[in-house]
């Protein structure tokens, strides 16, 4: 059978196709003349490995830096962003009142005086929230900042008032609130507000003329001997009708009729807890239902129902 030359040429030029890729896929992968790996030397690995080795190293110091920097600059975990006019909560704290009741739609503190059931919630309720007062040593950091505050010796920088619970009396655990004698103990705070001073009605010829008039009796009377106790966020609690004023009977704050000024501003340091007023409702009426409002006093406190800025309203009823 007769050759087909070019057969025979594409054969020839082909061969040496295939060989010369086989040979260039090989020595990509080890060169025995160069001792090349994968195209490169071991120096030349080395060089590159060095510099890749450097240069993350000092990408990762960089990117460290700024981490530390924004963090102190900016998540400072005690101190928040947006503040008073930036921040939700605004400039003008709310009033707030314990215990609560369990449906939290309802503001109305019921319980028959004789029955321990029946104030027994109550009762373990308030145990509930006032625990971080009782056990404040115990605490992760409280007891070491504590400091023994006053109206001419504030807390230093770093450290936060003490809250004597002693004061409270008859309004403490032992005595289950004074609920067993039907003359229950409400107790008042002020929210937190980051930063916020508070500013003392300490003129008491100038007082709110909105003010009730016992308060501006207890004021002046408080402050003619030791004008220091004009420093004070004051509190009171009033019937809302006059029903209710003559119902509700006499009222005692326990240990003052407000919030000593030397707890603001909060700063959120470590150990802090917010001063409490207990409100001793020394005798109510029974078997009706007493409407109370409760406001605090300074001159930047708004006083807004609506709103719930500066005043909390509760019902009391004992059968």
């Amino acid at each position: 059978m007769p050759r087909n030359p070019k057969l025979e040429e594409f054969e020839i030029e082909t061969k040496p196709t295939r060989s010369i890729r086989r040979g260039n896929v090989s020595n990509f992968f080890y060169d025995s003349n160069t001792g090349a790996f994968l195209g490169r030397t071991a120096e030349s690995w080395g060089k590159i490995i060095l510099f890749y080795i450097i240069f993350y190293a000092v990408l990762g110091a960089l990117f460290m830096i700024c981490m530390v920097t924004f963090k102190e600059q900016f998540i400072n975990p005690r101190v928040p962003r947006l503040q008073q006019d930036r921040g939700l909560i605004g400039t003008s704290p709310g009033l707030g009142f314990r215990p609560l009741p369990p449906d939290v739609r309802s503001t109305l503190i019921w319980y028959k005086g004789t029955s321990y059931e029946s104030y027994k919630y109550w009762e373990d309720e308030l145990i509930e929230f006032l625990k971080v007062y009782k056990m404040k040593g115990q605490t992760a950091g409280a007891g070491q900042n504590i400091f023994n505050c006053g109206f001419r010796s504030p807390p230093p920088p770093g450290k936060v008032c003490d809250v004597d619970i002693r004061a409270w009396e008859p309004c403490i655990e032992e005595n289950h609130f004074s609920f067993h004698k039907s003359s229950p103990c409400i107790f008042l705070k002020l929210n937190r507000i980051y930063g916020w001073r508070p500013e003392f009605y300490n003129d008491t010829a100038n007082l709110p003329h909105d003010m009730p008039h016992h308060l501006q009796t207890h004021i002046r009377n408080l402050t003619q001997y030791n004008r220091d106790y004009a420093n004070m966020v004051w509190v009171s609690c009033e019937g809302e009708t006059p029903a209710d004023k003559e119902n509700i009977g006499v009222v005692r704050y326990l240990p003052y009729a407000g919030f000593p000024g030397y707890f603001y501003p909060y700063m959120n340091a470590e150990g802090y807890l917010s001063p409490l007023v207990a409100v001793h409702l020394v005798r109510p009426k029974t078997g009706r239902v007493i409407n109370i409002e409760c406001r605090a006093w300074a001159r930047n406190i708004k006083y807004d129902r609506r709103e719930k800025l500066g005043v909390v309203h509760f019902e009391v009823m004992i059968e």
